[in-house]
């Protein structure tokens, strides 16, 4: 019943999309509001049938119906509720059908926001994103069918993936990286309509840029924490290992921010208008090629799923974005001419330029470092090995450009400078900068790549923080407000601005963890009989002996590890392994004792009962955890540049929007 019920509603979904997207698109193209009503009821129709059809799913988890065969593949009677919800995204059909439901969501909240805008306008634009959904339906319905029938029906199954049910991490983890990669076809959608529609105003730019920048938090938080779940839950002692799933998230998130940074340039001087659709539609389709990774099974990862028959669909599916992606800029390109220029290669738009030059030559490098083993293979017949040291050599230059491109950017105006005012900016940024360089150097810290990179935070942080600062300080000085009301007042006259720079505060907390973290990191391991000790930078860890226990669905055993610090605290820490009913290797528990400076970390790898010894792992890691709290600042800042304005918008009239060419001016306002 449940898997007739789930199937019959992937199909309406599929019905649903596949008519909303013909009349949309046909409807846009001839320029006729007529289909519109019909393209918005295609979209509650779409979203209501994935929103259904995974509340089936999720009951036939529930109530363990084993004739569904996604069921049979990651159910089981033992697994707690909590998980046996989550394992919806815990495998490939699954997590396919999840990714039909954020999809069905995202077109429906675009349609609710955008409903009273011009209608040939989101005719065309729904009609994309629905013809993204046309594909994503089939999967489901085809390739990636969880709803087939199980004959006979197993009396239990197997249950999630241990890594899923290991850490509460990898509960929220997926759901924001789905809804970052996801939210790309909202701005995918918005910037084939544009093209096809032949305009590219403001009306068209608002929603794009923000619509890019919401997915564009989800997957960054996405990204942080798969980051953290690697650190707590994997034992080896890291959070990022270039690792081609992380490299697939990371690619479309290097495209999106250079991006958001390109439409300043676009607004403020009517330039790099192709330069920056071609970034929005890179995105999306770097997207596609992020879940083609993940999903193929042509990696192998252990964030990846196994191999799976929807390889070949997934890339039909990319070639056919490849090419009305080259298409749509080639027949339009010609028409999207600049309508300002660059006065001056020191100047605000130039440093912005060279931002985004440096985010796509990384893209380009870890994009090539990512396939090059998968293209050698298929061409030479030989697999060969692109680890660590390629990608640091290539990216971590390209990183520190990036940093310093932050702090020169917001100092640069707008045009051409003034030279003693320019000197002035500097000065005492610049001075910072060096100042906490030679303070690193002076306490021992050594290594041209880390201490550049401090000196550059101390530079950017000053900028940011005088930007952030000056606004503030004017009202208060010239219209006597208090502090708190002249926080708020300059956060709402220029949101994007202000919260462009919390931002920025938040990408250099998580560049200077980085940093610290990798280049000062110290180690030791050893195996260890009861009452031994081990010796880590003024850490003492004393083995204590070995403790089992059992929880509802795994048992484990841990080391009792007794820490006293350099300060000559005692506290004890307990790494374990766990022990899953239906899994051959235990899944590994470190544990982790996290100060504002530094984290210990201790991995068990083995131990005997019969001899009652531990093997341990221990590591500390400088400054790691600024990279998780880096979070509540990236989420203020989005939200603040994202948050609605007081005066509710207008809608726009077809008088408003008007005609206005790929080559003409941005005349139309108040698109949200």
């Amino acid at each position: 019943m449940n898997g007739s019920l789930g199937y019959g509603l992937v199909l309406g979904g599929l019905a649903f999309a596949t008519f909303g997207a013909l009349v949309g698109l046909v409807a846009g193209m001839r320029r006729s509001e007529a289909g519109f009503p019909w393209v918005m009821r295609a979209v509650w129709g779409f979203a209501g049938c994935m929103t259904a059809a995974n509340a089936v799913m999720v009951y036939a988890l529930v109530t363990h119906d084993f004739s569904v065969k996604y069921v049979a593949q990651v159910g089981s009677r033992d697994t707690p509720l909590l998980y046996t919800v989550v394992s919806l995204w815990s495998a490939l059909e699954g997590s396919i059908l999840f990714w039909g439901l954020i999809m069905g969501l995202y077109i429906a909240a675009f349609a609710w926001i955008h409903r009273r805008e011009h209608a040939r306008y989101m005719q065309l634009a729904l009609g994309t994103m629905l013809a993204v959904g046309v594909f994503f339906a089939f999967l489901i319905a085809g390739p990636a069918n969880p709803w087939g029938a199980m004959s006979p029906v197993p009396a239990d199954g197997p249950g999630p993936n241990p890594l899923l049910q290991n850490h509460i991490l990898m509960i929220i983890h997926p759901p924001f990286l789905y809804l970052g990669y996801v939210g790309m076809t909202v701005p995918f959608g918005v910037a084939v309509a544009g093209l096809l529609r032949g305009e590219i105003g403001e009306a068209w730019m608002a929603p794009l840029r923000r619509w890019t920048l919401t997915a564009w938090l989800f997957l960054s938080i996405g990204i942080i924490l798969g980051a953290w779940w690697a650190y707590a839950v994997l034992g080896w002692g890291g959070y990022w290992a270039w690792d081609p799933v992380e490299n697939a998230s990371f690619l479309p998130w290097l495209t999106a921010t250079a991006f958001m940074h390109s439409t300043m340039v676009q607004e403020r001087k009517r330039m790099l208008k192709l330069w920056t659709l071609s970034l929005a539609l890179a995105s999306f389709v770097l997207t596609i090629l992020g879940t083609f990774m993940t999903r193929s099974g042509i990696f192998n990862s252990v964030h990846s799923f196994t191999q799976s028959d929807i390889g070949p669909t997934f890339l039909a599916f990319l070639g056919v974005l490849l090419v009305v992606c080259i298409g749509l800029l080639a027949v339009r390109g010609p028409l999207l001419v600049p309508e300002g220029r660059m006065s001056s290669l020191v100047s605000r738009e130039a440093s912005i330029l060279v931002n985004n030059l440096v985010f796509v030559a990384i893209t380009f490098t870890v994009l090539l470092g990512t396939l090059y083993p998968l293209v050698s293979e298929a061409v030479r017949g030989v697999r060969v090995s692109v680890g660590e040291p390629y990608f640091n050599k290539m990216a971590v230059p390209g990183g520190i450009a990036v940093l310093f491109l932050m702090g020169v950017g917001p100092v640069l105006p707008w045009g051409t400078p003034d030279k003693a005012t320019l000197r002035r900016q500097f000065t005492i940024p610049a001075v910072v900068g060096l100042v906490v360089t030679a303070v690193c150097f002076a306490v021992g810290l050594r290594g041209v790549y880390p201490l550049l990179t401090f000196g550059l935070a101390g530079f950017v942080t000053v900028v940011t923080l005088r930007e952030l600062v000056a606004p503030v300080r004017v009202r208060m000085s010239e219209r006597k407000e208090g502090l708190l009301t002249a926080v708020m007042t300059s956060a709402t006259k220029a949101q994007r601005r202000f919260g462009g720079y919390v931002v920025h505060l938040g990408i250099v907390l998580i560049i200077v963890a980085v940093a610290a973290s990798s280049s000062y990191v110290t180690h030791t391991s050893g195996t260890l009989k009861k009452g031994q000790t081990l010796e880590l930078d003024g850490y003492k860890m004393t083995f204590k002996g070995l403790v089992g226990g059992e929880e509802p669905h795994r048992t484990f055993v841990a080391a009792r590890v007794e820490v006293t610090t350099p300060g000559g605290k005692v506290t004890e820490m307990q790494p374990r392994l766990n022990y899953y009913e239906r899994s051959t290797d235990p899944i590994g528990t470190p544990a982790v004792r996290e100060t504002a400076g530094e984290d210990l970390y201790i991995s068990l790898m083995a131990f005997s009962q019969q001899t009652e010894n531990a093997s341990l792992n221990v590591w500390v890691f400088p400054m790691v955890g600024w990279i998780w709290w880096s979070i509540p600042l990236l989420v203020l800042g989005t939200l603040i540049a994202l948050w609605p304005r007081r005066k509710a918008a207008v809608a726009l009239s077809s008088a408003q929007v008007g005609a206005s060419p790929l080559a003409g001016g941005d005349a139309e306002r108040g698109a949200a």
